[in-house]
């Protein structure tokens, strides 16, 4: 049955609830008037039964209602946030089976209690106009809960990387050369690929790629590097072997139709990331580089270099592999974009394994902590560029503790220019909460040269009023202190 009869049955089963209880009928006194039986009319008024158009007739006339009235669009304040909801399509578009929900169930939720369930209805969509939320981001944020529900590990990509390489018997060796994926592409499956392709369209200039259906063809960004180029590559191979037809055309997404094309941009980005690193060879090297007893950011960044992988790919496989198979579950990745112009720094991309960590991103307007390393690494990256340096990467570590509880994570880090944007810089971070698994897995923990810091959230919310890196008045707690003046005064007056 279509979508749109999910729907259907549904609000005609919300409005014969509605109606029977105006009229304060029973199940079986409406039974009794329309010969419709018990079981059936709750079926109807579940959502799960859609009558006939007599018994539709004989409901109308128990009810007190006309047929059309009965069977159309017009829904009372109860109702109608619900029918907003369902005939937007969002409540479809969920990924509901990723997270083993039925929709059905979801329906019976609603009817069980429409005006209260319509009114929180109202609450979350007016609270997304007042905050300008679109649909993609709740498929951001439901692709993020699926990816965290999953450890960011899929065994069945793993495999389909495997599969791929045994059926075009590609080498075992890492790096591969581009013109190996570039090949693949255009032979066995009809692509043109222009590597300068965006240069004659300057609005798209902070693209990477756009792939055009109709003539098979991908236009790339000549910014771009070889590792970057081979990277796209494999993305666009993921499409293809694993038959992903709703899709996104850009390099990242902009604005999304549906969260199947959010879910297959994901899935790509897994096969391309997996396919230029290599489970079993990234689990050697990083048992190597744990065992050892110092820090140092060379060796972490020889294990990067030996995939010729971007930051980005390179901590990408850090979230699949550290769960999985380092039991290092309690762990977030954040990727911060510093605007140089304007010096403010969002988070463009987070993920958080096992519970929701600090730092996480946040939409208002407040200033992340200028301790945290991913942040003192740009401003240090900055300062480099404008005294002429021409650093490509830096690499930092951290022990960040959080005032006021007993979190403590190690944070690795790198950072580097947002290539082909220009005037910004990004980093990479991924932090691991230290706990008696992390000491029994990473050996440099106690390295010396391993800097510990107190940090907190934003500047708003922290108490540390000497902290020098600090870029704005700490408001938030101003705030909560006059109140605790305000609460305290009058618990005093009413004790006398």
């Amino acid at each position: 049955m279509s979508v749109k009869n999910v729907n259907d049955r549904m609000l005609f089963g919300l409005k014969v609830k509605q109606l029977r209880a105006r009229k304060n009928l029973s199940f079986s006194e409406l039974s009794g008037q329309t010969g419709i039986s018990v079981s059936y009319l709750n079926e109807i008024e579940k959502g799960k039964k859609y009558p006939k158009k007599d018994k539709v007739s004989s409901l109308a006339q128990a009810l007190g209602v006309t047929v059309d009235h009965l069977v159309s669009d017009d829904y009372d304040e109860h109702i109608a946030p619900v029918a907003e909801l369902l005939q937007s399509n969002f409540l479809n578009e969920l990924p509901l089976d990723l997270f083993g929900i039925e929709l059905s169930k979801v329906v019976e939720i609603i009817a069980s209690a429409p005006a209260r369930v319509g009114a929180f209805i109202s609450t979350l969509l007016e609270l997304s106009r007042n905050y300008s939320l679109r649909e993609e981001n709740f498929y951001f944020g439901a692709l993020r809960s699926y990816l965290e529900l999953h450890n960011n590990y899929f065994e069945e990509i793993e495999q389909e990387v495997l599969s791929f390489q045994k059926a075009y018997q590609l080498p075992e060796e890492r790096p591969f050369p581009e013109i190996t994926l570039r090949k693949l592409l255009e032979e066995e499956h009809g692509y043109t690929i222009e590597e300068e392709g965006l240069d004659q369209y300057p609005e798209l200039d902070t693209l990477r790629g756009v792939f055009l259906p109709k003539q098979k063809k991908l236009l790339l960004s000549k910014h771009l590097t070889p590792i970057q180029r081979s990277f796209q590559y494999g993305k666009e191979l993921a499409f293809a072997w694993m038959k992903m037809k709703e899709r996104a055309y850009t390099s990242s997404l902009l604005k999304t139709k549906s969260f199947e094309e959010v879910l297959n941009h994901s899935r790509a980005i897994y096969f391309s990331v997996v396919l230029h690193i290599p489970q079993d060879a990234i689990i050697k090297d990083l048992r190597a580089f744990f065992q050892l007893k110092s820090w140092n950011a060379l060796d972490f960044q020889r294990i990067m270099n030996k995939y010729d992988a971007t930051p980005e790919m390179f901590y990408h496989r850090l979230t699949n592999i550290l769960p999985q198979f380092f039991g290092i579950k309690k762990l977030f990745f954040l990727r911060f974009v510093h605007d140089i112009k304007r010096d403010q720094f969002e988070i463009d991309r987070e993920l958080h394994l096992n519970h929701r960590h600090q730092p996480h991103g946040t939409g208002l307007a407040e200033h992340y902590c200028r301790r945290w390393i991913a942040l003192s690494i740009l401003n240090d990256l900055k300062e480099e560029q404008a005294a002429g340096k021409t650093s490509e990467l830096s690499i930092g570590v951290q022990l960040s503790k959080y005032y006021a509880n007993e979190d403590q994570y190690l944070v690795l880090t790198m950072a580097r220019p947002d290539y082909p944007s220009p005037n910004r810089n990004v980093s990479v971070s991924i932090g691991m909460l230290l706990n008696a698994n992390l000491k029994k897995q990473i050996k440099f923990l106690d390295s010396p040269v391993i800097e510990q810091r107190i940090v907190h959230t934003t500047c708003e919310r922290c108490p540390l009023l000497d902290c020098k890196e600090r870029a704005a008045s700490p408001t938030i707690i101003k705030r909560r202190e006059k109140l605790n003046k305000i609460e305290t005064k009058l618990n005093d007056l009413i004790e006398q």
